[in-house]
């Protein structure tokens, strides 16, 4: 189980890393120019989003050394892939199930076998809030649930159209969704005591407002769903931003972060004028939608997971660039320790030969023990 979780966590960080430009950089074949002039700027903002590739520390990133890297993570991708075949794909028990009103309110169910009721393990896709979905929950770790025991849901959501869908529209999709699997306790044999949501990026998002947010449970409603908690015991997350203020991410990361397109979308905005100097009532929603506002000391563990080049961003940053960094973890640490809430911050590039997913799974399992 140790060698299976380690080469899918090596996987999901390639793919990662792979998806964020260092892939499409040095492609094979490719003759990169002199250590000078444009491609040496170009290798420069490579080896700052991606310390790692520079394997003597110098603080150049070489031609070659930038090759390296690229066949390092070719050969975890065709690790990861190695390992799908052998999980197998795991057909999901219950497929697009539809858990409220709109299309893309649907998930997938994997129940575990077990005598008992099971924990849950929510899985909530990343994208932008414009894309992305439940099909790309990782085998491996459906695997890893399985095995011990847990049952997991991959949950659709509502994408942001900037016009008739804005936020809080994707969260409130991912706090029906944990309402509706507890509805289904009884029938899927599961412990509505025992959830934990997870992510990357947008879907990181949802899940820290899910686990922050207070109770939105409407005893009284003619709806059995809403009937439900929200509440639950752990959240994970790989890049997640704990606000999507433009404000805050402006003076939090600095460079053009904040100018990401979907955080114009994500409020119905046009400009990004509008987006810094927003209307009282957009301000509001800055503030209802931003994860860590809604913090509390009772509020769940986290487990937080940061790969993106650390430190100010460069002059010539392109527009969302450093929407995934680290500083975003560091904020939430913070205010977590401040408020004495059990959290765990890792930066990938300092912790070599740790499995995070593996850890992460773990810390899922040590707050699902504690509940009496």
């Amino acid at each position: 189980m140790q060698s299976l979780r380690y080469v899918v966590a090596a996987g999901l960080m390639a793919a990662a890393l792979i998806a964020a430009g260092l892939m499409a950089a040095v492609m094979p074949g490719q003759v990169l120019a002199q250590q000078n002039g444009p491609d040496a700027e170009r290798l420069e903002q490579l080896r700052q989003r991606f310390p790692d590739a520079d394997a003597n520390r110098d603080g150049v990133l070489t031609r070659e050394e930038a090759e390296a890297y690229r066949q390092k993570l070719l050969t975890q991708r065709t690790q990861q892939g190695d390992v799908r075949q052998r999980a197998g794909v795991i057909a999901a028990t219950h497929a697009n199930v539809k858990y409220g009103p709109h299309e893309r309110n649907v998930l997938d169910f994997y129940q575990a076998k077990s005598d008992q009721p099971t924990p849950l393990i929510v899985y909530i896709h990343g994208g932008g809030f414009v894309g992305g979905n439940k099909n790309s929950i990782n085998p491996g770790v459906l695997r890893l649930a399985q095995e011990a025991g847990i049952s997991c849901a991959a949950i659709n959501y509502r994408y942001v159209d900037g016009q008739q869908t804005i936020f809080p529209a994707p969260q409130h999709d991912g706090a029906r969704a944990v309402q509706f699997l507890r509805s289904k306790a009884e029938e899927w044999n599961l412990d509505p005591r025992r959830v934990a949501c997870f992510g990357g990026s947008a879907g990181a998002g949802i899940s820290m407002w899910i686990g922050f947010h207070d109770d939105l449970a409407q005893p009284d409603s003619d709806d059995p769903v809403l009937r439900q908690s929200t509440r639950i015991q752990a959240v994970g997350t790989f890049g997640g931003q704990g606000t999507y203020d433009p404000i805050v991410i402006k003076e939090l990361i600095g460079g053009r972060a904040w100018e990401h397109p979907s955080l114009l979308k994500v409020y119905g905005l046009k400009t990004t004028a509008e987006a810094l100097e927003p209307t009282p009532e957009v301000k509001r929603l800055y503030d209802q939608c931003a994860a860590i506002q809604h913090l509390t000391k009772d509020d769940p563990p986290l487990y937080m997971v940061y790969n993106e080049a650390d430190g100010p961003l460069p002059d010539d940053a392109r527009p969302g660039q450093g929407i995934h960094h680290p500083n975003f973890g560091r904020q939430l640490v913070r205010k977590m320790d401040e408020l004495e809430i059990e959290n765990v911050f890792v930066y990938t590039p300092q912790a070599a030969g740790r499995d995070v997913v593996g850890e992460m799974f773990e810390f899922f399992q040590k707050q699902f023990a504690q509940v009496r």
